[in-house]
C-alpha cells in the first residue's frame, strides 16, 4: 500500500497544479507586459519587463529576493499597486483565469500547511477574484490552463487527474 498516497492524497497532484498555475502566470506577465508597453511608450522595455514582473509577483505571492528586485519593487510600489487596481479591467479575458489560479493556489499551500489566503483577500479587494465563481476541480482547471496555454502559443503536456485525484483536494 502507497502510504504516501494515504496520508495526503492530492501529493502527487500538486506539482501538476502548480504547472498549471505558472502557465497561468505567463500568460499574465505576456498579455501585462504587451498592455505596459502601450501603455507607458517611453518607458525602456527592462523596466517594463520588471514592472510586469513585480505585479505578477504581487498578485500570486511570490517575493524576488535579488537586491535590483527588491529596490525596483521599492521604488515603483505606487506603479505596481496602480496596475493591480487596474487588471479587471484592462484585462477582463484573464480575470476568470486569474481567479482560479489564486484558489488553486490557495488550495495548493493549505495541503503543505501555508496559508494564502491574503492572496485571495487581495484579489477580491482590488476587483480582481470572481466572487460567484466556483473552486474549479482539479482536472477542469487543468483542462482551461491548457486550453489557455495553447491559445498563446504555450506548451503544457496533458496530466491524467484521476477522480480520486479531483475529489480529494477539493474536500
Amino acid at each position: 500500500m502507497d502510504t504516501k498516497k494515504s496520508k495526503n492524497p492530492g501529493s502527487r497532484l500538486i506539482p501538476v497544479l502548480r504547472e498549471g498555475i505558472c502557465v497561468v502566470q505567463m500568460v499574465l506577465f505576456k498579455e501585462l507586459r504587451s498592455l505596459l508597453t502601450s501603455k507607458h511608450p517611453g518607458r525602456d522595455p527592462l523596466s517594463v519587463s520588471m514592472l510586469t514582473g513585480a505585479i505578477t509577483n504581487e498578485l500570486f505571492g511570490t517575493v524576488n529576493s535579488e537586491e535590483k528586485f527588491q529596490e525596483f519593487r521599492r521604488t515603483n510600489r505606487a506603479d505596481i499597486e496602480q496596475e493591480l487596481l487596474s487588471l479587471a479591467q484592462e484585462l477582463p479575458s484573464l480575470t476568470a483565469a486569474l481567479t482560479d489560479a489564486l484558489r488553486i493556489q490557495t488550495l495548493c499551500d493549505s495541503m503543505e500547511d501555508k496559508d494564502s489566503a491574503k492572496l485571495l483577500n487581495h484579489a477580491a479587494e482590488i476587483g480582481l477574484l470572481i466572487q460567484a465563481r466556483e473552486v474549479p476541480l482539479p482536472s477542469t482547471f487543468m483542462t482551461m490552463t491548457r486550453s489557455l496555454g495553447d491559445a498563446h502559443q504555450l506548451i503544457i503536456a496533458p496530466a491524467e487527474i484521476s477522480q480520486e485525484d479531483d475529489q480529494g483536494l477539493v474536500q
